[in-house]
């Protein structure tokens, strides 16, 4: 018995594996839909969850703030700052600080937070600039404050 190796049938022609220019172009469309539908919810999704951060932060500065004048008897100075939660400022006796574990962060735009004393809207005013880092603004440009 004589043993053939394995044979290809003649006549039939083999498969090439890939995908045709035609077949790319039809994916790259669906994945572009995909992209324009999808994309700009979530970057609405994003945009409410930079405000909702902002607040969050500026409601935690609000309870350090009231622990700060708890121990110190006064808000801290315009001049102090934010900065009067994490080191203590000269002059200032019973400070029992920090009252920020991490510091003073920025808004989630990369703007440093404002705050004022005395303030418009209350005894002292606590915001970010929003989206744009400018005063004023409408939307995710609007500033966001403790008032």
């Amino acid at each position: 018995m004589v043993t053939v190796g394995s044979r290809r049938p003649r006549g039939r022609r083999q498969c090439s594996a890939g995908f045709t220019l035609l077949e790319l172009l039809v994916v790259m469309v669906i994945i572009g839909l995909l992209a324009a539908y999808v994309g700009p919810q979530y970057f609405g999704v994003v945009a409410k969850s930079e405000v909702k951060a902002t607040k969050a932060q500026i409601e935690a500065f609000d309870k350090a703030l009231a622990t700060y004048r708890l121990d110190v008897g006064a808000f801290p100075s315009a001049q102090a700052g934010l900065g009067a939660l994490v080191k203590a400022p000269p002059g200032v006796r019973n400070w029992a600080g920090p009252y920020l574990s991490k510091g003073v962060p920025n808004d989630p735009w990369g703007n440093p937070y404002r705050y004022a004393l005395p303030g418009q809207h209350r005894e002292y005013d606590l915001w970010s600039l929003g989206r744009d880092g400018r005063p004023g603004g409408q939307g995710d440009d609007a500033d966001i404050g403790n008032w």
